[in-house]
């Protein structure tokens, strides 16, 4: 019999990073929550001793090929681009505050659409769900040195794309006042 408490625990802290992440994925917020409720379903079948050293990786896992199984039956050779924040803005101090942070993720999130795809999920993984190089390595299937490899080398081209951008921004059109 399943442990009620630790599974609602597990679900109160574990499902809105998995549906985000998830979302990602498939696109879709309805898909998204079907495919971890499925999680869910499977972690109560699960022994917890056995499961709670690795629940993180697990979980993650069990996500991550539940959606793919769906994208490969219901969408074949698709894959979304990432088109929105996985979490909602606070309300901005000031609309020219709320207007530069939205300008900022915009061009994240379009830097971050330049990198492979092995690269936006392992910094999505690690940045947004807090995942460790080992827990991502599990998730993935790459090894800790090639996760690390992806990370490194994926925020150094998020750099100098945006600083790039920011140097462009930064350019004085011909005509314009200084």
């Amino acid at each position: 019999m399943p442990d009620t408490a630790w599974i609602e625990t597990v679900v109160a802290r574990w499902e809105l990073p998995l549906i985000q992440y998830v979302q990602r994925i498939l696109g879709q917020a309805h898909d998204a929550r079907d495919v971890v409720q499925d999680t869910f379903l499977r972690l109560c079948r699960e022994d917890r001793d056995q499961l709670e050293p690795r629940l993180v990786a697990w979980l993650f896992t069990v996500c991550r090929n539940l959606a793919i199984d769906r994208l490969r039956k219901e969408r074949p050779m698709h894959v979304p681009a990432p088109t929105e924040l996985d979490e909602p803005a606070a309300p901005p101090h000031s609309p020219a505050a709320g207007l530069e942070r939205q300008e900022a993720a915009s061009d994240l999130l379009g830097a971050l659409a330049t990198l492979t795809p092995n690269q936006q999920e392992c910094i999505r993984l690690k940045f947004q769900q807090g995942l460790s190089y080992q827990q991502i390595s599990a998730l993935t299937g790459l090894s800790v040195g090639n996760v690390g490899y992806l990370i490194h080398v994926g925020l150094r081209a998020l750099r100098a794309h945006l600083a790039a951008d920011a140097a462009s921004h930064d350019l004085v059109t011909p005509g314009a006042q200084p």
